[in-house]
């Protein structure tokens, strides 16, 4: 008897780029700005609180990023490593703390001149700070939101995809321009420097580690300063 050869089908690797590039910025970026307009839109018709629309907007806020970022990750890669979503040492997120701490100081010091100079004393975080100052439940609220989902969105679309996409290009290139698109979408405003600041150390930390966990953590620090700093001096005003 003879075996009748039937051919194997062997599937071919599929072949995915090593890091994002600019397809996934691109894509990353539109859809940013696609459920950054229907945000906008939404709070602009909805009537809420001052209190209700800032713990709102930070969840829309990770919602944005969070969205980009999966639009950007499916599009080829469809793996998180070459994203930065690396482990990364406890020295490391530990030393992260501390830079969140600088990040809010230089931050506050270059909002501060940018207001003098350009005479623009718009308080656009303020929904923000009256959800964190609605007392106890309002403010865990707004620390789940606004100083861990928010910063993980933000940090993975603007470091994890944008930085790194732009890294072939040189440090400076990378860190520069990603923290220059990044406090652009935080529109003309006090908080545009703010933005810069941050992202800036965010991208020198995820060419430094490798990885968006320690700009996580200092993302989450400057935004819980930001937030508890003028709940804190009220309180002892008060």
């Amino acid at each position: 008897m003879h075996e009748t050869l039937r051919p194997v089908l062997v599937e071919a690797p599929v072949d995915r780029p090593s890091g994002p590039g600019w397809p996934e910025s691109v894509a990353g970026v539109a859809a940013y700005g696609m459920l950054y307009a229907a945000v906008a839109l939404f709070l602009r018709h909805a009537v809420l609180s001052d209190t209700m629309a800032g713990l709102i907007g930070f969840v829309l806020s990770a919602v944005m990023g969070l969205g980009a970022f999966a639009v950007a990750a499916l599009l080829r890669i469809r793996r998180l490593a070459p994203f930065g979503l690396r482990r990364v040492s406890g020295r490391s997120l530990l030393a992260a703390v501390g830079f969140g701490v600088v990040a809010y100081v230089l931050a506050t010091i270059a909002s501060l001149l940018y207001q003098a100079v350009a005479g623009d004393h718009q308080n656009v975080q303020g929904g923000y700070q009256a959800a964190a100052a609605g007392g106890l439940l309002w403010y865990l609220a707004t620390a789940v939101a606004g100083f861990v989902a928010t910063p993980i969105g933000e940090e993975l679309i603007f470091r994890g995809v944008l930085a790194n996409a732009l890294g072939r290009y040189g440090a400076w290139v990378s860190v520069l321009a990603s923290a220059t698109v990044f406090a652009l979408v935080h529109g003309l405003n006090p908080v545009l420097p703010v933005a810069f600041v941050v992202g800036v150390i965010n991208a020198l930390l995820l060419r430094r580690t490798g990885s968006v966990w320690p700009g996580i953590v200092v993302h989450g620090v400057n935004n819980a300063l930001a937030m508890s700093v003028p709940v804190v001096l009220a309180l002892a005003s008060g």
